[in-house]
């Protein structure tokens, strides 16, 4: 794991990596994790048992879960499983627009640190391969409007560049102030989109998975890898906190499938103006390895007036 926690005087949060500086407001940690399959594997639920535990570490206060399938099951019974291990309470749990009905994109937040300000809605039905969920919040013991920050829980397209580049463009809207939003929002979810600076290994991932993250040229050949999607995010006020802290990260897939060894940065939690970022980490352990095919990935922040 890489140590970005910064070197300053600050009060120590009791979780890994956790500053604060009291000066600046309280830290909110927000964690993103695509559960495979929402941790269940035909009548086991062992990794989801396991994905608790993991996030349960984390503590995180608000967090985005792609794929939380069959979580609809027996009265939601999973979703308030994962609400009371983790302390915190369920905003929105929506279906994907596409598949079977049941697999799902669920937003939670820890209410001693968050308030939810109105109803969560989905944005775009019709772009989206997954769900857009559009969440607002307010610091819990904040009486005024100030510090509100609209949350986006999402899990773009794996099917091609164009498709994510579309679900993006839905996106640039909340890159800066946008009528009816708080002006300050973080972008959270499995993407499907390398970092600007990917630069994959194609030898080693098989020609028939080529189109999903490489440029598709005018006549069907492959040119480099496609990151168009996160390119219009960045240019249109997005930012990527690693890129802010001057930090480097670990890859947030290539370790689980053998057919798919290219370390990649898929799964991000992007910032606007208005949002600190303090710490940006992969969660990457051997445990975490062994119960999904993509890490948890963790962002401490504070809010600025």
């Amino acid at each position: 794991m890489t140590n970005n926690t910064l070197a300053t005087t600050a009060l120590t949060d009791q979780r890994p990596g956790g500053v604060a500086d009291l000066q600046n407001g309280p830290l909110i940690r927000a964690v993103n994790w695509n559960l495979l399959c929402g941790g269940v594997d035909g009548d086991s639920e062992k990794r989801l048992h396991a994905q608790g535990d993991i996030l349960a570490e984390l503590r995180p206060d608000l967090l985005v879960m792609p794929e939380c399938s069959w979580w609809d099951e027996q009265y939601n019974r999973r979703l308030w499983w994962m609400a009371n291990r983790l302390g915190l309470i369920p905003a929105a749990m929506m279906p994907s627009r596409v598949g079977d009905g049941h697999n799902f994109t669920t937003m939670m937040y820890r209410p001693s640190k968050l308030t939810l300000i109105g109803t969560p809605d989905r944005k775009a039905t019709e772009i989206f391969r997954h769900v857009l969920i559009r969440a607002r919040f307010r610091p819990t013991g904040t009486t005024d409007d100030r510090h509100d920050f609209l949350a986006l829980g999402t899990h773009f397209s794996h099917a091609n560049g164009k498709a994510r580049l579309k679900e993006a463009c839905e996106v640039t809207d909340y890159g800066g102030p946008f009528p009816g939003t708080p002006g300050r929002s973080l972008l959270i979810g499995d993407l499907n989109c390398p970092r600007m600076d990917a630069d994959p290994d194609w030898d080693k991932v098989p020609q028939n998975m080529h189109a999903r993250y490489r440029i598709i040229n005018p006549d069907g050949t492959f040119g480099g890898v496609d990151v168009a999607a996160m390119g219009v995010l960045l240019e249109s006020g997005w930012t990527d906190p690693a890129d802010t802290l001057g930090i480097t990260r670990e890859a947030t897939v290539g370790y689980y499938y053998p057919n798919e060894p290219v370390p990649l940065h898929l799964d991000h939690i992007l910032t606007t103006a208005g949002i600190t970022p303090r710490a940006y980490e992969t969660h990457d352990t051997p445990t975490a390895r062994r119960n999904s095919d993509h890490l948890p990935t963790w962002l401490d922040f504070q809010l600025s007036a």
